[in-house]
């Protein structure tokens, strides 16, 4: 069932992830894509625990994450219904489409597609198939174990056992807590029923139970989580023991009041698969009424710990659940650096702010700033090569790999935040005043400085590569700018119109604006060579300036214009 549901997450595109986090808005539409999802993975627990990151993250509110668990739990009872064909035999042209001759046919195309074909995306299909063939022969292998238990008095006495509601209840729930799989507990019940020695009254309470069972590893996975989080898992067992508690009463009230004469039916796979369709259903239509209600008691019951709140709710979205599925984790690390982008780019023009109007107060703020930057690169960094270890397609890489290398050159940029400060600081405190052309000078190579930073972010933030092709020019004025600026301000303090003590901060300034510059190059660099399946930043800049590709002279001579001194 794993290497089923994986291979058919996989041939999805791993974009299921993404449909459940961005489209889950109302109770409804969270219903309906908590069963799609899990339909395809083949696991309610898999899916509760991605919604368990969501809500921990903050990218959920605990009403929808209820919704999308009420949804998959009507998704996990469709891997019955697949079981169910198990049991297909026949004689004559019918034995061609028998279990036995269907599960060969797809174990030899299966293995056809995993070792022959080197396209990742038949392999899956080959997974999918291997798995639907290696559950089918598991099934028909266990019917055929159990079948002799039918003669086995032993046997027979402890379904009768398991008929009393309490009891049943609580081993389908003991069994499933222990194998961490509602679907193959279910599974396992439907091969038992293959012997024709379990009844109805034997087989609802287990299902009940099963249930119940199936909350386990998803209460295992919000260890460690944030009060939301936990309240998240808590709805998925709180719904559960509703769901049994109401579908219990209502069904052994019901055969007390009217004698429904069901308990002594002989069950077979379809109607075990009916069964808990049908409870997994209900409990669904019973309970969405009553989200806020649910919502409320989760919140009451799972108190928030003291000193829990969140450092930045950005670094939040790095989510360790989500690390189980690629193309989620990805999104929220996009999301992330462009967070980190942002306070970078924040950070650098506060520090330019501060040169001319200094408050201690700001310059305190942009070293918290730089602290939190510093952060965002250490908690990124780590989490992008954990993503990394599993399986990405091209485009997956081509993401990872842009983040990972532009990381360290959004922290530098706001490490030179924190430097330009420095100067601003010490400007304020000595009380130094620039000359006239020195300051005229400073205001031009300011404003290319900032105009270089906003394309850069704004190119990396929008993924926009036609932005990214203007920094390269931009950035080669920014350098003959800072060389003349130099060479004049040398001038200046041989005639005595500068001091030496303002011609070090000075030159510190122009060092600081022009190492921002390139490391916005480096940014647009990284998309484009990255974007074109390569990474040789010293052949780019090469191939721009000698070929004079994409306008590169036609923009250098609009910033020389725009840029003068």
């Amino acid at each position: 069932m794993t290497l089923m549901g994986e291979g058919l997450k996989k041939v999805a595109g791993n974009k299921l992830e993404l449909v459940l986090y961005r489209l889950s808005g109302t109770p409804i539409k969270g219903v309906l894509l908590g069963t799609g999802v899990t339909a395809v993975i083949q696991s309610s627990s898999a899916t509760s625990v991605m919604v368990v990151g969501f809500v921990n993250s903050g990218m959920m509110k605990l009403g929808q994450a209820i919704s999308v668990i009420q949804g998959a739990l009507i998704g996990t009872s469709i891997t019955g219904w697949i079981i169910c064909l198990s049991s297909v035999e026949g004689t004559g042209w019918v034995s061609l489409f028998s279990t036995s001759t269907l599960s060969a046919v797809v174990a030899v195309v299966g293995i056809i597609l995993r070792m022959f074909s080197k396209r990742s995306a038949d392999q899956h299909v080959g997974d999918i198939l291997l798995g639907f063939a290696v559950l089918m022969f598991g099934m028909q292998a266990m019917s055929g174990a159990v079948a002799p238990l039918k003669q086995s008095e032993a046997f027979i006495q402890l379904l009768v056992t398991f008929s009393n509601p309490v009891i049943g209840i609580l081993v389908g729930a003991l069994f499933t807590s222990v194998i961490q799989s509602s679907s193959a507990a279910v599974g396992i019940l439907q091969a038992l029923s293959m012997t024709g020695a379990v009844t109805f009254a034997t087989a609802y309470p287990i299902i009940l139970g099963i249930a119940i069972g199936a909350a386990v590893p998803v209460l295992l996975s919000a260890i460690g989580a944030k009060a939301d989080g936990r309240r998240a898992a808590f709805s998925y067992l709180l719904i559960e023991l509703l769901g049994v508690v109401a579908c219990a009463l209502i069904y052994y009230i019901a055969d007390a009041i009217f004698g429904l004469g069901i308990n002594s039916w002989v069950v077979n796979p379809v109607r075990i698969a009916t069964v808990n369709s049908l409870f997994r259903l209900a409990t669904a239509v019973l309970l969405v009424p009553f989200n806020r209600q649910i919502r409320g008691l989760v919140t009451l019951l799972v108190k928030e710990s003291k000193g829990e709140k969140s450092i930045n709710r950005e670094l939040d979205r790095l989510e360790e659940r989500f690390l189980q599925h690629p193309a989620l984790a990805i999104e929220q690390s996009r999301l992330t650096v462009n967070s980190m982008a942002r306070a970078a780019e924040g950070n650098l023009k506060a520090a330019v702010k501060l040169m001319s109007d200094y408050s201690e107060e700001d310059r305190q703020r942009i070293e918290q700033t730089e602290e939190l930057v510093d952060l965002y690169e250490d908690r990124l960094g780590t989490y992008l090569v954990r993503i990394t270890a599993r399986e990405l397609d091209a485009k997956q890489n081509e993401s990872v790999s842009k983040y990972l290398h532009t990381l360290s050159d959004f922290e530098r940029i706001s490490d030179h935040a924190m430097n330009i400060a420095e100067a601003a600081q010490e400007i304020h405190s000595k009380k130094l005043r620039f000359s006239e052309d020195a300051r005229r000078e400073l205001a031009v190579l300011t404003g290319a400085m900032l105009e270089i930073l906003e394309l850069a972010v704004s190119a990396f933030v929008e993924s926009d590569i036609e932005k990214a092709y203007v920094v390269e020019p931009l950035e080669e004025r920014i350098d003959i700018l800072c060389d003349e600026m130099k060479i004049r301000h040398i001038d200046r303090i041989q005639q005595g119109l500068c001091s030496l003590s303002q011609g070090f901060v000075f030159n510190d300034i122009l060092t600081n604006f022009e190492r921002v510059a390139d490391h916005c190059s480096n940014l647009a660099i990284a998309m484009i060579e990255l974007h074109g399946d390569s990474y040789d930043t010293h052949s780019y800049v090469i191939n721009l300036k000698e070929l004079h590709s994409h306008n590169f002279d036609a923009l250098y001579e609009h910033y020389t214009e725009k840029y003068s001194i």
